[in-house]
Formats: C-alpha cells, structure tokens, sequence
C-alpha cells in the first residue's frame, strides 16, 4: 500500500465526504463527487458562490474521509488551492465530461460559476478494519508533513505488561521496555489509561 494507490481507491469510492471550517470556527461537511485524480494528486469542482469554495478561498485546510466496500477507511488531510487561471475550463470540461450528470445542474454555459480547486500537498491515513489486527499507516504526497499521533511506551515502563493484556488488537510487544506496533494501533488509549506509572504517552 501506499499514497497514489490510496488516491485509487478514492476514485473507485466516487463519493468524498470533505470537512472544512467556517469563518465562526463551525465544522462543514460536504459530499463531491466532480473529482478527477491524476497519479499523485486530483482536482474538483464546485461554484464560486458556494460556502464550500468561500472556506476554501480563507483556509484551504480540508479533511476527507471515505470508507471503501472492503472496511476499509482512508482519510485525507491537505490544502486545497485553485488552480491556475490557464487551467480552469480545460479542467472544468474534462470533470464535466466524466461526469455527465453534472450538466443536468449546470446546464450549458452556466459551468461558468465554477472554480477547481487542487490537492497537491497532502497526508494519507489508510486503515484496514476488514483484518485482525487492524492495519494503519500513514503516506504523504508532495510537501505535506505528516503528523505523529497515538502513543507510545517510555523508559518509565516496568514491564508489568497490564497494557499488554488490555490492548484490544494486540498491538503491544513484550520486552524490557514494551513496544506499540503502530501499524496494528486503534488510538484508542486502553493502555494509556491502564499502565500503572504512566509510562504511556500520547504523542
């Protein structure tokens, strides 16, 4: 698994939920479909009078997520920018023609509201939830630097091994200091709140 082959999937899902955050701080979330994926990024559209296209223009910070027909999830976290202004109806007409329903809503010329915005810079969280254990791992594509999350054991560990017997994907190898195999990890903080000396940390 990697990036580009996570942003397949994506095409194959069709639907992205997006998730911005308005002028007020309140989460949006939207549905598009009028996407299109090249290797190592995609674009889509959306007209310029939308909420959508209004976050997007002072932030660009978005998030999405989808969930395939195999259990699995895939989120993406990047910066959606416009494309450039020489680009914009040759990429509008390509969306348009591999999405035919789109002319039932923007009829004829009236395509021209739209704006593309592109996703060049970003970080992919993939998860596999149809396995036991779970599977995760973490891609980037571009520039975008990826953040470390969930936790891990410090020096302070005793070896009781109580995180160990409470990890629900057993995800945590024995040893001198125990280890969290994040590839297997939930996030889900079991053994945060069982260790005994709270050698656990969230990262």
């Amino acid at each position: 698994m990697d990036g580009k082959t996570c942003l397949q999937k994506l095409k194959l899902v069709g639907v992205l939920n997006v998730a911005t955050v308005d002028e007020k701080g309140n989460p949006q979330v939207r549905n598009i479909s009028a996407v299109h994926y090249e290797e190592d990024f995609f674009f889509f559209f959306t007209a310029r009078g939308k909420n959508f296209a209004k976050e997007l223009d002072q932030d660009g910070r978005c998030q999405i997520l989808v969930h395939t027909r195999f259990n699995e999830m895939i989120r993406v976290s990047g910066v959606a920018k416009k494309s450039d202004a020489s680009l914009q109806e040759e990429r509008i007409n390509l969306i348009f023609s591999e999405q035919p329903y789109l002319s039932n809503v923007y009829p004829g010329d009236t395509r021209k509201i739209g704006v593309i915005y592109e996703i060049r810079d970003m970080q992919i969280e993939y998860f596999n939830l149809g396995t036991y254990p779970i599977f995760r791992e973490t891609y980037t594509i571009g520039n975008y630097l990826a953040e470390e999350k969930g936790y891990e054991i410090s020096h302070s560990c005793i070896s009781c091994g109580k995180c160990q017997t409470r990890c629900p994907q057993k995800a945590i190898e024995k040893g001198k200091t125990y280890v969290i195999n994040k590839s297997h990890c939930l996030h889900c903080g079991a053994c945060y709140e069982i260790c005994p000396v709270k050698a656990i940390k969230r990262l």
